[in-house]
Formats: structure tokens, C-alpha cells, sequence
């Protein structure tokens, strides 16, 4: 018999930082990236409006102070800026990651509905790659547009870029590119295919993309976190043999004490970003959302999957994110992270 939902388990961390709460709220898609699974999807399932106003009260008394929408494409809900005005006025910092097509034109009231956050997808430094890579024309156009947009109206603008062979070498430009358009923060995350990245060279990488992450931040855009191929020998040997990417540092990662990611259409909940999508080889599936109809969050059945990645996680993911890694790293040195840095 599963244990009550009010049952604490020992282990339950016992955090004053703020969570973070990520929910997919939709899986379809109107860009044809070709590493993603959702590309065009047109998966009919949509987070309701209803289900987050049941979710809010629960994530204010788990600690959420941050919400993150994800898809699929979240500009295509056609709720999302009523989503948006719902989570601020139950005093949550509100963000949405999106492939920017639709961002020029809900920028305005995707700010006056409150949100804190706008992440925008770039993986080439100009059209002429960018789009190519996600094959959809003017993608790249509209994303820097958007984010100019959103700027402009005093939401914090953010990019995240997957890297790979095909476009590592562009980074230096679009960190130039990023710089002077006025983001303000850039998370660069491996390429994660099911099979190893092979880079011919990896001398080439580290001497194009170090400069990246050593560059002065009064002066340029430096990202996020971790090295994508890892800060320490021990991690880029890993990364260049084995693709497996820069992990939290051992002995503990400290990214589930402060994570719950919801995956609306399956009902399931998981307490970092990066596992809903590799559960064959990273543990425990997450846990339900609901039990006996009622949404629950921190049960013991979610603790438990929780204190297996704490205490595993920094010996065997093998999907770890830059972003992810930084912040169980920033933790166990200062006991806190910046707002927005996961």
C-alpha cells in the first residue's frame, strides 16, 4: 500500500532557496529541429488553465518561487499568457522557453501578463546556419527580434544553444552576436543524440570555446554553468570518449532539492529537467502527479525518486545539463544560487 501523501520521508531536504517549478505544457511544435523529438509535432494535449490553478497553491507551499513553461512550442497554447498572468499574480516569477517564430508578435503582452524571463533558442551565430539547423526559415530573425522585443519591455532575455560538431566553431561569433543584441544570459548545452558525438579534434574545441567561458563578463556574454564539455580533464575525457556530459560535482547533486519538473500530458513529475526523457538508463521513472485524482507534489514516492539522483545522480546521468551541473556545483560552495541561473 503507498504511503499518504502528507507522509515525510527523513530525507526530505529542508531548503530555503526557492524551487523551481518546470512544466511542458504542451508537445506540439512548429519547428523541425532535427534533434528533437517534438519537431512539427501536432500532439493536441495542452496544460489547462484548470490545472494550474489546482497546481499553484500546491507549488507556493512546496517553496516554488520560479515557473518555467516548456513544450513542444508554449506560444502555440492559446492560453499561455492567461498561464502567464495566473502564475504572477500568485506571486511567481513567471519564464517560458520558446523557438522565438511567435515571440515579436506576444512579446507585449506576454510582459504586461508578467513574465520575469524569456528563453529563446539559437544554435547558429546568423540565418544562414541557424536556420538551417532547425529548418525553419526566419527563425533566427524572429528569435533576436523577440528578445530585443522583451528586453525593451523589461523582461530578462535569455538564450540557450545546443552544441555539437556542426556548430561549435560559430560559438565565438554568436557570443559577439548575443552581446550586442543585449541578452543576458546564454546556457550552451550538448548535443544529446542516442549515440556518441564524435569530434575529430577535440584540441579544436577546447581552443575555440574556452575563450567562451574565460572571457570578461564586464565585456562580453559568458555562459552559464559548466563547460558543455566539461571543466576538469576527468569530465572532458568522459564527454569526447563517451558523450556523457558535465555532471554535479560528488559527492551530492543538489539540483533536486530545489526542482520539480511536471510533465502535464503523462502526469508525471520529476525532480530535474533533464530526466523525463532518458528514464531507461538514468533510474526511477519520476512519480504520478495525482493520487486518487488530486494533484500532490514532494510525496514520498517523488522523494524517493529525488534522494536516488541526489545521492546517484553525480556517478551515473548520463544527460546532465551545463546549467544543471553549475547550480548542484554553486550550492555545495556557497549555499546559494542567482535567480535564474538553472
Amino acid at each position: 500500500m503507498s504511503a499518504a501523501p502528507s507522509e515525510v520521508l527523513p530525507d526530505a531536504p529542508a531548503t530555503r532557496r526557492p524551487r523551481y517549478l518546470f512544466i511542458r505544457i504542451l508537445e506540439a511544435c512548429n519547428a523541425d529541429c532535427f534533434m528533437c523529438e517534438f519537431a512539427l509535432s501536432r500532439d493536441t494535449f495542452r496544460f489547462s488553465p484548470e490545472d494550474f490553478a489546482e497546481l499553484l497553491p500546491k507549488a507556493r507551499a512546496a517553496g516554488v518561487g520560479y515557473v518555467r513553461f516548456t513544450g513542444g512550442e508554449p506560444l502555440m497554447h492559446r492560453d499561455v499568457v492567461d498561464l502567464v498572468e495566473a502564475g504572477t499574480r500568485a506571486g511567481m516569477k513567471m519564464s517560458l522557453i520558446t523557438n522565438g517564430t511567435l515571440l515579436p508578435r506576444m512579446a507585449e503582452r506576454l510582459a504586461a501578463a508578467g513574465l520575469a524571463q524569456v528563453i529563446v533558442s539559437l544554435d547558429g551565430a546568423s540565418a544562414a546556419t541557424h536556420d538551417v539547423y532547425r529548418r525553419s526559415p526566419g527563425m533566427f530573425d524572429n528569435g533576436l527580434r523577440g528578445l530585443r522585443a522583451a528586453a525593451g519591455l523589461g523582461v530578462l532575455p535569455r538564450v540557450n544553444t545546443v552544441v555539437g560538431p556542426h556548430n561549435y566553431a560559430e560559438m565565438p561569433e554568436l557570443q559577439r552576436v548575443l552581446t550586442e543584441a543585449g541578452v543576458r544570459q546564454w546556457e550552451l548545452s550538448a548535443l544529446k543524440l542516442d549515440r556518441t558525438i564524435s569530434y575529430p579534434d577535440p584540441d579544436h574545441v577546447r581552443a575555440v570555446c574556452d575563450p567562451l567561458y574565460t572571457a570578461d563578463p564586464a565585456a562580453v556574454l559568458v555562459p552559464l554553468g559548466k563547460r558543455f564539455y566539461g571543466d576538469t580533464p576527468e569530465e572532458q575525457q568522459r564527454y569526447f570518449a563517451a558523450s556523457v556530459t558535465p555532471r554535479a560535482s560528488r559527492p551530492l547533486c543538489h539540483v533536486v532539492d530545489d526542482v520539480i519538473y511536471i510533465d502535464g500530458k503523462y502526469g508525471r513529475m520529476y525532480a530535474c529537467s533533464c530526466l523525463p526523457h532518458r528514464e531507461d538508463d538514468s533510474g526511477p521513472g519520476g512519480a504520478p502527479l495525482r493520487e486518487n485524482g488530486v494533484i500532490h507534489l514532494d510525496t514520498p514516492v517523488f522523494r524517493r525518486h529525488a534522494t536516488h539522483f541526489r545521492e546517484r545522480g553525480p556517478e551515473s546521468c548520463g544527460g546532465c545539463s551545463t546549467t544543471a551541473a553549475g547550480y548542484s556545483d554553486d550550492v555545495a560552495r556557497l549555499g546559494a544560487v542567482a535567480p535564474w541561473r538553472y
